[in-house]
């Protein structure tokens, strides 16, 4: 439970169990409206330039711009691929498995965004072994943003869409992956 004092932002419904379901995540925060209107309503420029002039910083010791990480990609039709390291190597540090783990789908959704930014067709996420739990739960929401329509080749936007380049052509691939094995998972 928060303090009095406390505003939580990252984890604002956080001691609510429903917040790690599509519907929870939608009903408690509004969950992908800023997904929707990235894909819907605005090009991928415009995407990386809301993102850098957020001032979104990387979560990690460094702390270092997203914004300014997806600018210095090159442009074009080649494959590019977005990590997102949750490994949580920083002694000390625990804010990635408590966000997977109370709030999956906002690292999903802000993924899928920051994939836009950086024009990379797929995305990856990159859970340490011990995280057999959070991996699971992400697993599990993936699921459910893929078979809503928020993941993958389709879109369930893609009939109001600008005709060129359409939503569902833009749509982002997202997997998870454990350096566990399935062995030590199960």
């Amino acid at each position: 439970m928060a303090h009095q004092l406390e505003t939580r932002v990252l984890l604002e419904h956080a001691e609510d169990p429903a917040l790690r379901t599509l519907e929870g995540y939608k009903r408690l925060v509004g969950g992908y409206a800023t997904e929707e209107k990235a894909y819907r309503e605005m090009e991928q420029d415009e995407v990386l330039s809301e993102l850098e002039e957020s001032g979104l910083r990387g979560r990690g010791g460094a702390g270092f711009s997203m914004g300014k990480k997806a600018s210095f990609l090159p442009r074009g039709e080649m494959a590019k691929y977005l990590c997102c390291n949750a490994d949580e190597s920083e002694p000390g540090a625990f804010k990635d498995r408590e966000l997977m783990q109370r709030n999956p789908h906002q690292l999903i959704e802000g993924i899928a965004i920051a994939a836009l930014a950086a024009d990379a067709g797929h995305a990856f996420i990159f859970i340490r072994g011990e995280y057999a739990e959070q991996a699971d739960i992400l697993d599990a929401a993936v699921a459910e943003a893929y078979e809503a329509g928020y993941l993958g080749v389709t879109s369930s936007w893609s009939s109001t869409a600008a005709p060129a380049p359409t939503s569902a052509a833009r749509r982002r691939r997202c997997s998870t992956r454990s350096r566990a094995s399935a062995a030590t998972r199960a």
